[in-house]
């Protein structure tokens, strides 16, 4: 497969996957991103989806790093 390629859906599958997880675990907090106007509670959601994105883009490079210096 294409180096860039694979980098590409690596990156996208850990940030999507690491966003919907902070997406999850901020409505078992009682957290709506959805919620009408920017309540406190929605803007914790939304940053805790934003940080679980980033944190499941990390994951993802580092997985990648890690099966490269296994080649």
């Amino acid at each position: 497969m294409n180096k860039l390629l694979l980098e590409g859906l690596t990156d996208a599958i850990g940030f999507l996957a690491g966003a919907l997880l902070g997406f999850g675990v901020g409505r078992l907090a009682g957290w709506d991103v959805f919620a009408t106007g920017y309540t406190g509670s929605s803007v914790a959601g939304i940053l805790l989806a934003g940080l679980g994105g980033g944190a499941g883009l990390q994951l993802a490079r580092r997985w990648r790093a890690g099966r490269r210096k296994e080649e």
